[in-house]
């Protein structure tokens, strides 16, 4: 029996199972809105959770899909007033969720009550009944760098921590990352790995160490890992 065979089973996940963990992903600068249309009829033949793009294709015809986008992103450098009005406005044209990005020089500094702010700020933005997702750029902070980011942005309210942008040169997702962060969050919090997830054995590590949800953007290729099993 292959690895992936044997983590494939201790999941009890087939195709569809693990396509529900899934924010279908094309944020991409050069995206055209005939490639985010393609994103969407795509995502809705595979069965995934969500689409997740960039906020000026919103709003959206999803198909029963949830909508998911970004703020602040990729650098998470803006001003906090500029990343919560970002939100809102995506809020108000139909998104579900919202990805935001901290400011990394203020986790990389220790200011984690700048980036609990900030966060915090954003979460007064998006409503309770839609969800925050809190992008950390996991390669890029040191493991204690990642629980302090995962404890703000619990404190802020979010809903979920989210590994990376997959635009930082430090990387993308990692299983030791994505342990950490559910070590941290205990299942009070979601955990989605996201950045250089291009297998159906990357996929299956990742849920493995504690990720709730994973963002691809070959999302039908690591699906199509099923039928070598």
């Amino acid at each position: 029996m292959s690895t992936t065979d044997t983590a494939a089973g201790s999941h009890g996940l087939d195709r569809a199972g693990l396509a529900q963990f899934v924010d279908h992903t094309l944020l991409k600068p050069e995206a055209t809105r005939e490639q985010v249309d393609a994103l969407v009829a795509e995502g809705a033949r595979l069965g995934v959770f969500s689409v997740c793009v960039s906020p000026s294709f919103l709003p959206l015809e999803a198909h029963g899909l949830a909508v998911a986008t970004v703020c602040g992103f990729p650098s998470g450098k803006h001003h906090s007033q500029v990343k919560a009005a970002e939100a809102a406005l995506s809020v108000a044209q139909g998104a579900d969720e919202v990805d935001m990005v901290i400011d990394v020089g203020a986790a990389k500094a220790g200011a984690w009550e700048v980036v609990e702010l900030d966060i915090a700020a954003v979460r007064a933005s998006v409503p309770s009944d839609k969800v925050l997702k809190v992008i950390i750029e996991s390669a890029a902070l040191t493991d204690h760098e990642i629980v302090e980011a995962c404890r703000a942005a619990e404190q802020a309210g979010a809903d979920f921590v989210k590994t990376s942008t997959g635009f930082h040169p430090a990387g993308g997702a990692s299983t030791r990352a994505v342990s950490i962060m559910s070590e941290t969050v205990g299942g009070r919090l979601g955990v989605k790995a996201s950045g250089g997830i291009r297998t159906l054995a990357d996929a299956l590590a990742m849920i493995d160490h504690g990720a709730t949800r994973l963002g691809l953007s070959g999302t039908a290729a690591v699906l199509d890992g099923f039928d070598a099993l």
